[in-house]
């Protein structure tokens, strides 16, 4: 295991809710993905970690999440984009092609921050696991709200999240009293249809 896929484990705890990746899944994406991407997926599975506020995830099963998100985008021109990980709260973690981790959504806000300057990247292998070493479990919650919801509402399985009801994009309040358990993919295909996607340089958390 490299270092930092192993000082990820460490920050963010065993996994749980695993889900064992067929050999149909890794030849689906070999030479989509990186290498790496699906070893990890062969050691650990798709799976919660820190009691399920971040997701890796089958990216088949996030197409339409995928499409109703960035389907009528300039992104789509860009790149052959895919989900492999998401938030407790509907944070969305896409991986291109061939700039790699150059694109994360945050649907309840409607919003993206892609890279400042996405290129194509050489090293896939070392560029995923860039990405699992700097994630953090105070960068994958929302206004601390993670704690207090899990507390009240459970522990997420590998298909819910927790979403505000009614959604922000309806008027709603990104209070922790109403976040309600839902399921993933058809909540976030949801929210693409409230709100345009707004493209920002600086996420406000």
């Amino acid at each position: 295991m490299d270092e930092d896929f192993a000082g990820f484990l460490q920050d963010f705890g065993p996994a749980i809710d695993k889900r064992h990746v067929p050999p149909s899944s890794i030849d689906r994406y070999r030479g989509k993905l990186p290498d790496q991407l699906l070893k990890y997926w062969e050691d650990q599975g798709w799976c919660g970690y820190a009691d399920g506020l971040f997701w890796t995830v089958n990216p088949q099963e996030y197409e339409a999440v995928l499409e109703a998100w960035i389907g009528d985008t300039p992104f789509i021109e860009k790149d052959v984009y895919h989900i492999i990980a998401r938030g407790a709260f509907g944070k969305l973690y896409l991986w291109g092609e061939r700039t790699g981790y150059s694109l994360k959504i945050f649907a309840p806000g409607s919003y993206c921050v892609p890279s400042i300057a996405p290129s194509p990247i050489d090293d896939m292998d070392f560029e995923i696991q860039l990405f699992f070493g700097g994630l953090s479990p105070d960068g994958s919650d929302f206004v601390n709200m993670f704690a207090p919801a899990l507390k009240r509402l459970g522990r997420l399985m590998h298909d819910e999240m927790y979403g505000f009801v009614p959604a922000l994009g309806l008027g709603g309040t990104s209070e922790p009293e109403y976040l309600q358990k839902v399921k993933a993919v058809e909540h976030l295909v949801l929210l693409a249809q409230l709100a345009p996607l707004e493209v920002i340089t600086t996420p406000p958390f």
